[in-house]
């Protein structure tokens, strides 16, 4: 099996515990939602997916909702096939990875996102550009630091 830290070194870099706040927007920059965020990016040593993670979002309402995110790896890529979503990610550049998707339960729906990770490796940028027919609907920017 490739070895997905190898591969995707950028990508490796992301290992450990991330805190933040998603901010979603419409077209026109008016606030839709806001959630703190907890999410675990994990590479298993054994199993069926190189990568693996966890995301908890959390309202100021108190409610609170767990997604999780199994990938494999191949071909210099991880791959998501999930209940929730299904889509890839890959490296550009020593600091940025791109990733794209569907959510299943939104057909005709498709998302861009950009992760930006710091040299420092302890803070990272992340931007969805939502589209519903081919048209941008929404965006979602991500400011979020290293936990552990």
């Amino acid at each position: 099996m490739e070895d997905i830290r190898k591969g995707m070194p950028v990508l490796a870099r992301h290992a450990g515990e991330w805190v933040g706040v998603y901010t979603h927007v419409d077209t026109d920059n008016n606030l839709i939602d806001r959630h703190k965020s907890h999410l675990t990016c994990t590479f298993p040593a054994e199993g069926p997916h190189a990568y693996h993670q966890t995301n908890v979002y959390t309202w100021d309402d108190g409610r609170q909702e767990t997604h999780v995110f199994p990938a494999t790896y191949r071909a210099g890529r991880i791959f998501w096939d999930t209940d929730r979503i299904e889509g890839h990610a890959w490296e550009v550049d020593p600091r940025t990875v791109c990733l794209y998707w569907e959510r299943k339960n939104m057909p005709g729906w498709y998302l861009y996102e950009m992760i930006q990770l710091s040299d420092c490796g302890n803070h990272r940028g992340r931007t969805w550009h939502w589209f519903e027919n081919d048209q941008l609907v929404r965006r979602t920017c991500i400011k979020e630091t290293r936990l552990k």
